[in-house]
């Protein structure tokens, strides 16, 4: 094809590495993926439109990135890990830097480090300038969850993304000769015959001078080969990676394997490319199986070929690995801002490596499925492409805005969604919801924010002279009475210490003329009162304020965290905003 007009610039940085890891041969000298990681994200945010794309024939359709039309450049900044390091401030600095002198539109970033103070992140020190020069920057949330307070990328003129699921699963069902049905997932090649076959764990194979823990993760020469030949082996998630458990499997003679979830894992399921039959089972599924495999002297199972099913429920819901909040370093801000697809996705990939990236495996494959916060962000950042190409006045605020006040809470059996463990998600895990791009089109307003705004949001959390000077050209001046809750972010958060919080927020009409009324779902326990409750916009660009005064109910029932929901809408556009509110437990 003709690359000359898709791909417009490719550039790598590695000083900021080879600082720290010493001289580099000249093979680290390329913006060459060795990876797949870079081409699966950029392909994703601004791929052309491939038709027959599959992995390996699963999932064959047409694929397309977010904003197809889009001309694309990539910048390397991560380099092989040494002592977990892979992507340093420096070359993310310096990649800033030339994406911004060659001009770009929206940098997308699926690479991230623990949450740190702003004035001490460079990725956040990056994204300001960027800012600054009108530029979109998305960012991944992390893949650190399902625990609590592990969000990163947290500053507020980033958009922060989590990851969740389609309606695409690659269905490959166990069966147990007891006559269960357990619909698992993978991307395998099926077993060599249609037969049952016999199961056994990793610790019922462990080898004499294994723990049985170690084996029934199926980790490295933990395994007994005479045990093992010929059988399905029933593998533990956790420890080692899902594609290393089969690797493990195959190397000890197994005919198959069964990936069983961990309970923190619970129904994230994730479609890999096993180097043997498999399928990946939800934590429910799985506990079936090893009771199954206990209750019997002669277990058997058969694991069916692999089929894409398309329009499954209930989806989207939340990937378990999707980093949670609350927001560590700043409270106030909710962050992530928005969910957006991240489980099973399949984009464009390297041919330097396997499609699983170990040496061991020797297929090849121009296109792959990846999971990861890494695979959500690059949506966003292809909708926020979109989205600057029709409303090419719009700030990044803006288009932030649009993306997450137009966003879905519920899932397509129109339930709330779900996390991973089927618990009702929250703001924590999904920010605004899951992205609707057609919708933030036409949000009707919008919650803008300017470089000097950003100032005054860190003159709000007490960041001085010295704290501000990665940020300001020394030009900007903290008010006295610089407050968060006065900064217009399109989520509301709040903490409440013996006195009502008020919060004000500005609006600006980028629709049609009308009025619009507003709607709260209170978080339980809380007294919301919105003033003025109807705010009238007769031309594009128009401004209103508002204030929301919130009071603590006497002795109510509630925990640390609740949410609610507050709504503008004109009977057209629908303006919603997640609400978090905090009281601290006195102690």
């Amino acid at each position: 094809g003709n690359f000359g007009r898709k791909l417009i610039g490719a550039r790598y940085f590695n000083k900021g590495y080879a600082a720290y890891v010493g001289k580099l041969n000249s093979s680290f000298n390329t913006a060459r993926d060795h990876d797949g990681h870079g081409s699966h994200t950029l392909s994703t945010a601004g791929g052309n439109f491939v038709p027959g794309a599959s992995v390996f024939g699963f999932g064959n359709g047409t694929a397309k990135g977010g904003s197809p039309k889009a001309r694309v450049a990539a910048y390397k900044v991560c380099w092989p890990p040494v002592n977990g390091s892979e992507c340093f401030d420096a070359d993310i600095l310096k990649a800033f830097d030339m994406a911004l002198h060659d001009g770009v539109d929206v940098i997308s970033l699926s690479l991230g480090g623990d949450p740190a103070s702003y004035f001490e992140d460079g990725i956040a020190i990056g994204a300001f300038h960027a800012i600054k020069n009108g530029v979109v920057v998305v960012c991944s949330a992390g893949n650190s969850g399902p625990a609590k307070g592990t969000v990163s990328n947290l500053a507020p003129w980033i958009t922060t993304v989590g990851a969740s699921t389609i309606d695409r699963e690659f269905q490959a069902f166990v069966e147990l000769h007891n006559g269960k049905q357990l619909k698992g997932t993978s991307l395998s090649k099926p077993l060599p015959e249609y037969k049952f076959y016999p199961l056994i764990t990793g610790a019922q194979a462990k080898a004499a001078n294994a723990s049985a823990d170690d084996a029934m993760l199926c980790q490295a020469k933990t395994l007994d080969h005479k045990k093992v030949k010929g059988k399905i082996l029933v593998c533990l998630r956790g420890g080692s990676a899902r594609v290393e458990k089969g690797q493990q499997a195959a190397l000890a003679g197994a005919a198959g394997m069964i990936l069983c979830n961990n309970e923190e894992s619970g129904n994230e399921i994730i479609a890999d490319p096993h180097v043997l039959p498999a399928s990946h089972l939800i934590y429910a599924d799985g506990q079936a199986v090893y009771s199954y495999i206990n209750s019997t002297d002669d277990p058997l199972g058969f694991i069916t070929a692999t089929k894409t099913q398309l329009h499954t429920t209930p989806a989207p819901f939340m990937a378990s690995f999707s980093s949670r909040g609350p927001n560590t370093i700043t409270g106030d801000i909710l962050k992530p801002d928005i969910t957006a697809p991240g489980v099973n996705i399949i984009a464009a990939y390297t041919e330097a490596v396997s499609p699983i990236d170990e040496d061991f495996d020797k297929r090849r494959t121009p296109l792959n499925t990846e999971s990861g916060t890494s695979m959500s962000c690059p949506h966003i950042s292809g909708v926020s492409g979109l989205l600057k190409t029709l409303h090419p006045d719009w700030s990044p605020a803006a288009i932030r805005s649009a993306i997450m006040t137009t966003a879905r809470t519920r899932d397509n059996t129109v339930s709330p969604m779900k996390d991973g463990s089927n618990d009702k998600a929250t703001p924590f895990d999904y920010g605004a919801g899951h992205v609707r791009p057609n919708r933030a089109a036409d949000p009707g307003l919008v919650y803008d924010l300017t470089v000097n705004d950003y100032l005054y949001f860190l003159c709000s959390i007490g960041y001085n002279k010295t704290t501000m000077k990665p940020f300001s050209d020394g030009h900007y001046k903290c008010p006295e009475d610089a407050d968060i809750y006065k900064f217009n972010y399109p989520s509301i958060s709040a903490t409440l210490v013996g006195k009502d919080a008020v919060i004000t927020r500005k609006l600006k009409n980028v629709g049609s003329p009308g009025t619009y009324a507003v709607r709260v779902r209170e978080p339980r326990g809380y007294s919301l009162s919105v003033e003025p409750s109807t705010l009238t916009f007769k031309k594009i660009g128009e401004e209103k304020s508002f204030k929301v005064t919130i009071k603590v109910k006497p002795a109510s029932v509630k925990q640390d965290y609740e949410f609610g929901e507050l709504l503008w809408s004109d009977g057209r556009h629908y303006v919603r905003s997640p609400i978090v509110l905090y009281e601290p437990k006195a102690h």
